[in-house]
């Protein structure tokens, strides 16, 4: 297929790079030069077609690039430049088109955007992405919402992106795909809790374990064993928690999962618990030197390549 897309970062970079290697064509834009140069810089050994990439120069550009119907795909931080991304995006395109967001926006928005598109004729998605930087090679997971016959249309790029080991699904009209992506990304903070505070414990126990031989045993199909539980394991083996500090992110997914649960009457108390953790890890000065916190902060970096403070 032919498609535009749209930011070049860490996760939408990694996508193009697959979606070019298996064949497709792109257009690409990023609002920044440097993306750019480092895009072309990682894709320099690719041996691509004769017009499989064109670096577009503004998005009016890209979306007049493509023949219709034409499919745009942005991979922009959710929030303000997701929502100026895509009204720039409305602009150009026209029934028919589709018109993808695949950063991690909220679901109400998502909703809107989609029946706003709708007037228009044009098919809007909303598609969860997940697996991190890992997925690259792995294959990536998508939760798509939204027009189901744009999901059709564009299954041989999901297929594309998903091989080996990932997957994708329609759930729904709408912001259903960015729902279940939402209430994906508050377990995480769970899982995430539970793994620091499982190896903070055996760490002060009067045994003195070998953290990663522990973390190794665990991976042999216990209970516990998993995505997360292999990224502790590339934890533990850095060492990197011997060096950070106890600071830990929060994109915001755990947040909105925690408020649509109390709107819905659903308790998550797990979920709720791990989200105020991340919070008072900001000023806790007792949470930052905790080795759990350090453990769900190396976590974070080693499936999102997130920040970590150093000491």
């Amino acid at each position: 297929m032919k498609l535009g897309f749209i930011g070049l970062g860490r996760m939408g970079g990694n996508m193009a790079k697959k979606l070019l290697a298996e064949g497709h064509s792109l257009v690409v834009w990023n609002r920044s030069e440097p993306a750019i140069s480092n895009f072309k810089f990682q894709i320099s050994n690719f041996k691509l077609k004769k017009e499989q990439l064109k670096i577009a120069n503004s998005i009016g550009e890209l979306v007049g690039s493509l023949e219709k119907p034409r499919v745009v795909w942005s991979m922009v931080p959710a929030g303000g430049a997701t929502k100026q991304v895509l009204l720039e995006i409305s602009k150009y395109a026209g029934a028919g088109d589709i018109v993808i967001d695949g950063g991690n926006s909220f679901y109400k928005d998502t909703q809107k955007r989609f029946e706003d598109f709708k007037k228009k004729g044009i098919r809007f998605l909303g598609i969860g992405v997940s697996g991190g930087i890992i997925a690259a090679k792995e294959g990536y997971p998508m939760m798509a919402g939204g027009d189901k016959s744009a999901y059709l249309g564009v299954k041989p790029l999901l297929e594309s992106l998903a091989k080996p080991n990932g997957g994708h699904d329609y759930f729904g009209q709408g912001g259903a795909g960015h729902f279940v992506k939402m209430v994906h990304n508050g377990m995480e903070y769970g899982i995430m809790q539970s793994l620091g505070e499982g190896f903070d414990l055996l760490k002060n126990s009067p045994y003195k374990f070998d953290l990663l031989k522990v973390a190794r045993l665990y991976q042999k199909g216990t209970l516990v064993s998993g995505f997360m539980l292999d990224r502790a394991v590339e934890v533990l083996q850095s060492r990197i928690v011997d060096g950070i500090e106890g600071v830990i992110d929060a994109s915001g997914e755990a947040l909105w999962t925690v408020e649509t649960a109390k709107e819905l009457g659903i308790s998550v108390e797990i979920i709720e618990a791990a989200l105020t953790y991340r919070q008072r890890s900001k000023t806790d000065k007792k949470i930052q030197k905790s080795y759990t916190a350090k453990m769900v902060a190396a976590l974070r970096h080693a499936f999102g390549a997130h920040s970590v403070k150093k000491k």
